[in-house]
């Protein structure tokens, strides 16, 4: 039996606690004894996570007894982490113990040097931050999650649940981890290296400059556009435009149409059973087939095979 120690530390995601608790606490070996021992360990007695006021039994010296340690995001990720807690986490790494962490559960791994010089991922909304904050970390953000052996990291919320699954399968095996999914009534585990399904080209979360042309984009994208015609409705050069886009949103402004299209076709691929050739032309795309490669490329996989997560049952477009 393996001993997991789940680290609560103040502002912790409820959702990121229960995750691991929940998961290794369903396993079951085929003789029917526990596969996992959980607990919950901090820095302190008692915490806060979100709306719920949670007491914890263990210290920090459970963290000494676990075979493997399991680091919750936080409601603010880059809130420094206790001294103590980045001590026992390095103190931890240095006898070889295994340590994940939950969706922005990655800072406080990179916060204690963890994750330096190795790949990593988060949540998604979250990686440009940790891009800047941790400039040392190999980031990748559109995986589920990574795995390096002793320190392994997910993305988003039900993507702790595939890192918790693929931990179970790496020790038990297949056929267990596949148990303890369907006793949690969660997915199948699916390959760290799936998409996140996500693209990230949402508006800025503060005014910019930009403000009026990425809302006129928004309106217009369905329309053959060129970068003129962009710079047309912002009232500026074409050279301004590009400038500022690059500064203000990392993006060049046709890369930033390209991203509205797609999001606006995983919505109607959510919503509705319009075939793929419609949805191509009802979001500008010039044709289905580049239309189905950037999606691809972006989202890592097929329209059809998105529309199946998202939408299953509909089975009215081909790939």
């Amino acid at each position: 039996m393996y001993t997991t120690a789940v680290l609560a530390l103040p502002d912790a995601i409820p959702f990121d606690l229960a995750t691991p608790i929940e998961t290794f606490g369903r396993v079951r070996l085929p003789d029917g004894r526990p596969g996992y021992r959980t607990v919950v360990a901090g820095p302190e007695r008692a915490i806060s996570a979100g709306p719920l006021r949670l007491a914890i039994d263990e210290g920090l010296d459970a963290l000494q007894r676990a075979d493997l340690i399991v680091v919750p995001g936080r409601e603010n990720p880059l809130a420094p982490a206790p001294p103590a807690v980045l001590d026992a986490l390095r103190a931890a790494a240095d006898r070889g113990t295994r340590i994940a962490s939950i969706c922005v559960g990655a800072f406080t791994l990179a916060e204690a040097g963890l994750l330096d010089g190795r790949d990593a991922t988060t949540h998604w909304l979250a990686a440009d931050e940790f891009a800047r904050t941790y400039p040392a970390v190999r980031l990748n953000p559109d995986v589920l999650y990574t795995d390096n052996g002793k320190i392994l990291t997910s993305a988003g919320a039900v993507a702790g649940i595939d890192l918790c699954l693929h931990i179970v399968q790496n020790d038990y095996g297949t056929a267990v981890a596949a148990d303890a999914a369907r006793l949690a009534v969660a997915p199948l585990h699916r390959p760290g290296g799936q998409a996140q399904y996500i693209v990230r080209n949402r508006a800025p979360s503060r005014p910019t400059t930009l403000d009026q042309v990425v809302a006129w984009i928004e309106e217009n994208a369905y329309r053959n556009l060129a970068l003129a015609d962009i710079a047309d409705a912002a009232g500026l050069s074409v050279r301004t435009l590009t400038r500022r886009f690059k500064e203000e949103t990392g993006q060049s402004p046709m890369q930033w149409v390209a991203g509205v299209r797609l999001r606006q076709a995983q919505e109607l691929l959510e919503t509705t059973e319009h075939t793929v050739d419609r949805i191509a032309a009802q979001t500008g795309f010039p044709t289905t087939s580049n239309f189905r490669s950037q999606f691809g490329q972006v989202v890592g996989v097929t329209p059809g095979a998105y529309r199946k997560v998202f939408r299953p049952g509909t089975h009215r477009s081909a790939d």
